[in-house]
């Protein structure tokens, strides 16, 4: 998987087994994979996490997905965000009603999971607009992965190919708490072998250079937990 960062999908399923398939062959072609049960918890992780893309289940618990992608939908900060919905219900009117309340492809139950991810390889380089694009903002800090830009301010800042991976990472999921072993798998992947204390060096690469003198440090260190990219509210104030 090419690019500075693996894509996000969110998927959105309440059969355990079907998830559990589904995350094994993301996660082999390279994928970074979450997962909701059910609507409502998927529209707390979308609002909080924003994935890459969504594959998004019809019949959920406590929210369809029906109605989830049209909440989505009229959303301006969730519009671009490419849904692939995966529904039993095969019916020509069905997939009529789900791409037109937003879904981007629409596929029916049994599938191949080589020709699914086929076509999310195939939506994610079509989404010009979808998050995986667009500028990324936090505090003073953007980040554009397009461009490889990153600035503070309105000063450029240089960062090294790990350093900025890893930037990404934590402005795609700001305040979140990751382990160690979270930042490697999403930055490094699953099939690199790299010491968890490689983290550590990375992380203060980065302090380095996205920190100038006298300016707040915006990569927070939690102890016996891991990292988070968060604003010291305290230190603002003073």
């Amino acid at each position: 998987m090419s690019g500075s960062a693996k894509p996000l999908v969110l998927i959105v399923e309440d059969e355990a087994p079907l998830v559990t398939l589904l995350r094994y062959n993301l996660e082999k072609q390279g994928f970074r994979v979450d997962e909701a049960g059910d609507g409502t918890e998927a529209l707390t992780k979308i609002t909080e996490s924003p994935p890459d893309l969504l594959l998004l289940d019809w019949m959920l618990p406590t929210l369809s997905g029906i109605e989830l992608c049209r909440q989505i939908r009229r959303r301006p900060a969730m519009r671009g965000l490419p849904v692939i919905m995966l529904t039993a219900r095969a019916e020509d009117q069905d997939a009529v009603r789900g791409l037109e309340t937003g879904a981007d492809d629409y596929i029916t139950k049994p599938f191949s999971p080589e020709a699914l991810i086929a076509r999310i390889r195939a939506l994610l380089r079509r989404s010009g607009t979808g998050p995986a694009k667009s500028p990324l903002i936090f505090h003073d800090i953007e980040l554009d992965p397009a461009t490889h830009r990153v600035t503070r301010g309105s000063k450029l800042l240089h960062l090294g190919p790990t350093e900025f991976r890893l930037l990404e990472f934590f402005m795609r999921h700001p305040r979140r708490v990751f382990s160690r072993e979270d930042v490697l798998n999403a930055v490094w992947g699953r099939d690199i072998h790299v010491e968890p204390r490689t983290v550590d060096v990375h992380i203060r690469r980065l302090r380095k250079a996205i920190n100038a003198p006298g300016e707040l440090d915006l990569v927070r260190t939690v102890r016996a937990a891991g990292y988070a990219l968060d604003v010291d509210v305290a230190a603002v104030a003073a």
